[in-house]
């Protein structure tokens, strides 16, 4: 289903600070226990640790997948692999290109809900590109330089564009840990939508500049996710963790 702001802020009124880390308990009980994690374009698993330490200290197993950023079956064999071991119920994630491995892979029988982080949602078989031609041009993919078929971002673009509400110096951190891309990965087409399937949420980031904010709350309306909008970068799990692992764990709540 999706509720607005309002209604979603209320479904997470039940979740308390804990400790100085500002991280949340939820009140009520996860029925799930597990939370896979998949990173997306110019980043790895580390993107998440903010994330990971909130859903730690709720009690939930959590795993950040390092999955290939080269072809998307390789992509999703490493993600599928990681399903396999979870014991029981398990919510998947994803950000921005993880959104396309979370649509591929979560029809996994662990996997009981989904959760989209200013993310890809593609349809089965879909054109992403030319669906994502009918908005605006967000100013990040001015930015993508290409050694051969290895892509990246731009120092420019990566501080401005991509993590531009986080610490200067923490922005470039992240930069030099930029994880390449291979070109194909932009035309890959997923044979699944898990999102008709297993319930979906999804986190829109409102100041995004690589992924169209309005492109964003199509596909989440496209989905009928429960949806909450955040004032957020598109690295909204690392300048706003607390929001994005609060939609997680309602997700986990929800079973």
């Amino acid at each position: 289903m999706t509720i607005n702001r309002r209604t979603l802020s209320a479904a997470l009124a039940a979740s308390a600070p804990l400790g100085a880390a500002g991280a949340s308990r939820s009140a009520a009980p996860s029925k799930v226990k597990n939370v896979v994690l998949a990173h997306g374009l110019y980043a790895d698993g580390s993107c998440w640790i903010k994330v990971i330490t909130r859903l730690q200290a709720a009690g939930l197993n959590v795993t950040a997948v390092q999955h290939p950023l080269t072809t998307l079956e390789q992509a999703s064999a490493a993600v599928w692999r990681v399903l396999d071991r979870q014991d029981g119920p398990t919510v998947l994630a994803g950000h921005s290109f993880g959104g396309v491995i979370v649509s591929e892979v979560g029809v996994h029988p662990n996997v009981s809900s989904l959760v989209y982080i200013a993310a890809r949602a593609p349809d089965a078989g879909e054109d992403y590109a030319a669906l994502a031609k009918q908005f605006a041009t967000p100013p990040a993919a001015a930015g993508v330089v290409f050694d051969g078929d290895e892509g990246r971002l731009s120092e420019t673009a990566f501080l401005n564009d991509f993590a531009g509400d986080l610490p200067r110096a923490e922005a470039r951190v992240l930069y030099a840990v930029q994880q390449p891309f291979e070109r194909a990965l932009l035309t890959a087409r997923t044979t699944q939508a898990a999102w008709r399937a297993k319930p979906p949420f999804y986190a829109v980031s409102t100041q995004d500049r690589t992924i169209n904010p309005d492109l964003q709350r199509f596909l989440a309306k496209r989905m009928k996710a429960t949806t909450v909008e955040i004032a957020a970068s598109h690295v909204s799990l690392l300048s706003q963790p607390k929001r994005v692992a609060d939609l997680v764990m309602l997700a986990a709540q929800q079973g």
